[in-house]
């Protein structure tokens, strides 16, 4: 088998952290990481301008760190609520995705990539989820998702209401009286 060492320039999942030497098979490397540009060789030439790679990357970390805490900071709080069609046996006929998160994610003023959502899979049944959003490999905050019967009356909500709405609230506001509907 043959190996080649590679400086990673992003977070690769199951392989490493931005800035790592990593050993990885000479295919993976060739054909994904360097085409992708996660990675770039790290060959006897490439040894400054790898100093020089780790040293950009340490600052670009610390801000992204930051702008991922501030982020995490404005989500917190944050319920979406679903409403879908439901079969006999409580399973929903349309699934909630990372797709409608971000979406309503967005109709909120969030901008988060789907691929930051930590969905695992479609939700595909009612009740309370709390779903963790990866900004940063050090910040992970989770915001709640309600899936409810669509057409159900609750007593705090009104007979008819828009298929998906975001809620913003606090977590003092969310314990003593209802939060407000975007």
């Amino acid at each position: 088998m043959a190996y080649m060492e590679v400086l990673l320039r992003e977070d690769v999942d199951n392989l490493g952290n931005r800035g790592q030497i990593v050993r990885v098979r000479a295919g993976y490397g060739r054909n994904f990481l360097l085409p992708q540009g996660l990675a770039i060789e790290a060959t006897t030439g490439n040894k400054r301008m790898i100093d020089e790679q780790r040293r950009v990357l340490a600052k670009h970390e610390l801000r992204e760190r930051d702008r991922a805490q501030q982020q995490s900071e404005s989500l917190n709080g944050i319920e979406l609520r679903f409403e879908r069609k439901v079969g006999e046996h409580g399973v929903l006929y349309g699934s909630v995705t990372t797709l409608d998160i971000g979406e309503a994610l967005k109709e909120l003023g969030h901008k988060v990539e789907r691929r930051r959502i930590g969905l695992r899979e479609p939700i595909k049944g009612l009740g309370e989820y709390d779903v963790p959003i990866k900004l940063h490999r050090d910040v992970s905050p989770s915001i709640k998702v309600l899936v409810r019967k669509e057409g159900a009356v609750q007593a705090s909500a009104p007979a008819a209401e828009a298929p998906v709405e975001a809620v913003e609230a606090s977590p003092a506001e969310s314990e003593s009286e209802p939060a407000a509907e975007v």
